[in-house]
C-alpha cells in the first residue's frame, strides 16, 4: 500500500527528446514529434487522474481493492518507458564482415576492428547512440564466481591428458578446445598456468588488475581515440601472441562491450546494433548471454560472403539458430535465411540485401546508393518509426481503457453498462483461452516421437572435443568451431513437427469487436504480453532441457573417463546412455514437460484475466452501497482521452499521406533524390 502514494517519475526534457530525431528526414521527424506529443499528453492525463484518485482516498482508513487496482495500474502506465530498445543482431560466420558493416552504417571506417582473414571480434559488442557529448565504452567483465566456474572446467579439460598414451596425447594436443584452454589460462596467469591445478590457480596472482565494479569505462572526445583504446579489449589475440598490454591480457574475462555514440545523425537513439560473434562460448554465462542476446533481437541480419551464401556448416548453423530465435525470442524479421513456407516473415518485402561495406568507402565501382548501406539505414529508421507508432497506439489504447473504467464509477447507469461489458469481456477472453488450449493440443496431437534406432548418430566425429562436450552437459561452443549441442540435435525431429504450430500460437493477435473492448482488455491485461514472451523461451527450450537433464548422469560419467582409448569409451557411455533413456521414455517425458509448461502459461493467463475482471465486476456490482460515491470525477480526463484517440488516428493518416507525397516527389525528380544526411 505504501507504493500507492509514490510520486510518478519525471520524464526527460524536451530538448533531450528532440535529439533522438536527428537521424530522420523531416517527414519522419514530423510523425515522431506528433507521436511524442500524443504520448506526453496521455501521460499528463494519467497523472491528473492519478492525483485525483489519491486525493479522494488519502484520508480513508482502508482503500477498496478496486481503487487500489486502478491507482496501481495508473502508476505503472505513467512510469512505463516510452520505447524499449530495438536490437538488430548481426549474425554470421568468422570473417563474414559484421564489424565492417556496422562501421559503414555508423560512418566510422575502422571503428570496430576488422579482418577478412581470421576471427576479429572476440565478444558481443553493442553499438548505440545517445544524447551524451562523448564517445563512451563500457567493458563488462565476468564476475569472480563466473570466472571460477570457467576456470574449473578449463582445468578439468586440460588435466584430461595425464593418463593418455603417446599417440593419443599427440592427437589430443592438436585439439582446438585444448589449445583455447591453454591460451586463456596463459593470458590471465602467465606461462605454465596450464600445468597447475584449479586450487593452485585460485591462489595464483592474476597478471591483470580487475576493477571491483567488474566494469571498465572509457570516455573520449573523438571516435578514433575510442577505437584505438577499445581495440585491445575486443580484438581476438593470436595464439602465438607473447606478452602485450594489460588490455590484451584481460580478454578471457570480458563478457560483453557496450559502445555509445554521441548524438548520431545516422543511427537514431533507441536502436542497438549488436555484433554477435561465433557460435557461443565455452563459459556458461557468456554462452547463455549469447543465446539471450540473439533472443532479444527483434531483427536479425545474417551476414554472409556473397560467394558462400548457401554453403558451409557454420553458416547453416547460424541460419538455424536465427530460425530458433524467431520461435523462442522477440525476433520478427530475419534477412537472408531458409524459412517454412507458411512463415509470417516471408511476407516481408526484403529478405535479402546485397551490400558492400568496402565499396561504400572506395566507390570505385558502385555509387554510395548502390552499395546498399543507405538502404539499411532507411530500414533502421523505418523500423524504429513503426515501433514508435505501435507502442504509442498501444499506450493510448491502454490509457483510454483505464479512464473508461475509472469514469464508469461516476454514475449508476455507467456502472451497469460496465458490468455488462465486463461480463461479455470475460466470456470473450475465456473463449480465447480455450482456443489457446486447442492450439497447444495440436502441437502434440500428431507428433511421431523419434525412434530408438539411430539416436547416437549425433555422437560421431567429436573426437577430442568430446571431453568438452561432456563437461558442459552435451553442449560445446568454441569461437573457431561450429556449435555442438547434442541435446538439441536429439530433439530436432520433435521441433521440426511443432515449430509451425508453435509460432502461430504466439503470433496470431486477438481481434476485438469494438474500440471500447480493445481498450478494456488492454487496460486490464496490462503487461501480459511481455510475460507471455518471456515464458515463450522457457517453453520452447523445455524439450532440449528435459533431454539434457535426463542425459546428465551419462555426460558426467563420460567426463570422468581418462586413459587408453578414452575417446571411444566416452562415446560408448553416451550411446548406451541415450539408448537407455529413450527406452525408458525420455522423449515422452520431454513432451510431458513441455505440455506442463504450456499448462502453467495458460493457468497464469486465466488467473490474471479472471482475477482482474472479477475485481472490476465487484466494483461495478457494489454501486448501490455508496462505497464509491465520493470517488474523484474524471469526466474531463475521459473526454481528453477520447480526443487523443481521435488524434492518434489522424496522426497515422497524416504520416501515410506525407510518406506517399515524399515517394511521389522522389519518383518525379530522381536526379535530385538522395539519402538524408
Amino acid at each position: 500500500d505504501d507504493g500507492l502514494f509514490k510520486e510518478p517519475i519525471k520524464k526527460r526534457r524536451r530538448s533531450d527528446r528532440d535529439q533522438r530525431f536527428r537521424a530522420f528526414p523531416s517527414v519522419e521527424q514530423s510523425a515522431l514529434k506528433e507521436y511524442e506529443k500524443l504520448e506526453s499528453r496521455t501521460r499528463r492525463v494519467l497523472s491528473n487522474t492519478y492525483q485525483k484518485l489519491i486525493q479522494s482516498v488519502f484520508l480513508d482508513d482502508s482503500i477498496p481493492n478496486g481503487v487500489k487496482y486502478l491507482i496501481n495500474r495508473l502508476l505503472v502506465l505513467i512510469e512505463k518507458p516510452s520505447l524499449d530498445p530495438i536490437y538488430i543482431g548481426l549474425f554470421g560466420s568468422t570473417g563474414a564482415g559484421k564489424s565492417s558493416l556496422i562501421n559503414a552504417i555508423i560512418q566510422q571506417a575502422m571503428f570496430l576492428p576488422v579482418s577478412g582473414e581470421s576471427i576479429c571480434t572476440s565478444c558481443i559488442v553493442q553499438v548505440s547512440s545517445g544524447c551524451c557529448e562523448q564517445y563512451e565504452a563500457k567493458i563488462h567483465l565476468l564476475s569472480d564466481q563466473e570466472w571460477k566456474e570457467e576456470l574449473k572446467n578449463l582445468t578439468k579439460l586440460l588435466h584430461r591428458t595425464e593418463e593418455l598414451g603417446g599417440e593419443e596425447m599427440d592427437s589430443w594436443d592438436r585439439d582446438d578446445a585444448m589449445e583455447e584452454a591453454i591460451w586463456k589460462l596463459q593470458m590471465i596467469y602467465g606461462n605454465g598456468a596450464e600445468k597447475k591445478s584449479y586450487e593452485e590457480l585460485l591462489r595464483a596472482k592474476l597478471r591483470v588488475k580487475i576493477p571491483t565494479s567488474r566494469i571498465i569505462t572509457l570516455k573520449v572526445e573523438e571516435a578514433e581515440e575510442l577505437s584505438v583504446r577499445l581495440d585491445p579489449y575486443i580484438r581476438t589475440q593470436r595464439r602465438e601472441w607473447d606478452g602485450g598490454s594489460p588490455e590484451t591480457q584481460i580478454w578471457p574475462l570480458i563478457k560483453y562491450v557496450e559502445v555509445t555514440l554521441p548524438k548520431s545523425e545516422l543511427i537514431p537513439e533507441g536502436v542497438v546494433l549488436v555484433d554477435i560473434p561465433g557460435t557461443g562460448d565455452f563459459n556458461s554465462k557468456r554462452d547463455e548471454m549469447w543465446k539471450k542476446t540473439i533472443d532479444k533481437c527483434s531483427v536479425i541480419w545474417v551476414i554472409s560472403d556473397i560467394e558462400r551464401v548457401s554453403g558451409g556448416r557454420a553458416h547453416e548453423d547460424l541460419l538455424n539458430e536465427s530460425i530458433r530465435a524467431c520461435q523462442r525470442g522477440f525476433c520478427g524479421d530475419i534477412a537472408l535465411r531458409k524459412l517454412p513456407a507458411d512463415s509470417k516473415i516471408l511476407e516481408a518485402s526484403d529478405l535479402v540485401y546485397t551490400v558492400s561495406a568496402q565499396e561504400y568507402w572506395q566507390q570505385a565501382t558502385l555509387t554510395e546508393e548502390e552499395t546498399g548501406i543507405p538502404r539499411l539505414r532507411e530500414y533502421i529508421r523505418k523500423r524504429l518509426l513503426d515501433e514508435k507508432r505501435r507502442t504509442v497506439t498501444k499506450y493510448i489504447t491502454e490509457a483510454f481503457g483505464l479512464l473508461l473504467l475509472t469514469d464508469s464509477f461516476s454514475s449508476t447507469e455507467k456502472l451497469l453498462n460496465e458490468h455488462v461489458l465486463l461480463s461479455g469481456l470475460r466470456r470473450f477472453v475465456e473463449e480465447k483461452i480455450e482456443q489457446l488450449e486447442k492450439a497447444i493440443g495440436q502441437c502434440f496431437a500428431h507428433i511421431e516421437l523419434p525412434l530408438q534406432e539411430g539416436r547416437s548418430k549425433g555422437n560421431q566425429g567429436f573426437h577430442q572435443t568430446l571431453k568438452a562436450v561432456c563437461l558442459k552437459n552435451g553442449i560445446y561452443a568454441s569461437r573457431t568451431l561450429a556449435r555442438i549441442d547434442l541435446n538439441e540435435a536429439i530433439t530436432q525431429p520433435i521441433y521440426d513437427q511443432i515449430d509451425p504450430v508453435f509460432g502461430s500460437i504466439f503470433r496470431n493477435g486477438p481481434q476485438w469487436s469494438s474500440v471500447n473492448m480493445a481498450s478494456q482488455i488492454s487496460a486490464i491485461l496490462g503487461g501480459l504480453e511481455g510475460h507471455i514472451l518471456r515464458r515463450k523461451r522457457r517453453i520452447y527450450e523445455s524439450l532440449s532441457t528435459s533431454v539434457q537433464n535426463d542425459l546428465k548422469p551419462c555426460y558426467e560419467e563420460a567426463a570422468q573417463i581418462t586413459g587408453k582409448k578414452a575417446c571411444e569409451r566416452m562415446k560408448d557411455v553416451i550411446r548406451r546412455g541415450v539408448d537407455r533413456q529413450v527406452a525408458e521414455g525420455m522423449f515422452e517425458r520431454a513432451q510431458e514437460r513441455m505440455q506442463h509448461q504450456f499448462q502453467q502459461l495458460k493457468n497464469g493467463i486465466t488467473e490474471k484475466v479472471r482475477g482482474s475482471i472479477a475485481t472490476m465486476l465487484t466494483l461495478a456490482s457494489s454501486h448501490g452501497d455508496g462505497l464509491y460515491k465520493e470517488l474523484a470525477d474524471v469526466k474531463n480526463e475521459y473526454k481528453e482521452m477520447e480526443k487523443l484517440q481521435r488524434s492518434l488516428k489522424e496522426v497515422a493518416e497524416n504520416a501515410l499521406l506525407r510518406r506517399g507525397m515524399q515517394d511521389f516527389l522522389l519518383r518525379m525528380s530522381p536526379s535530385k533524390a538522395g539519402s538524408p544526411k
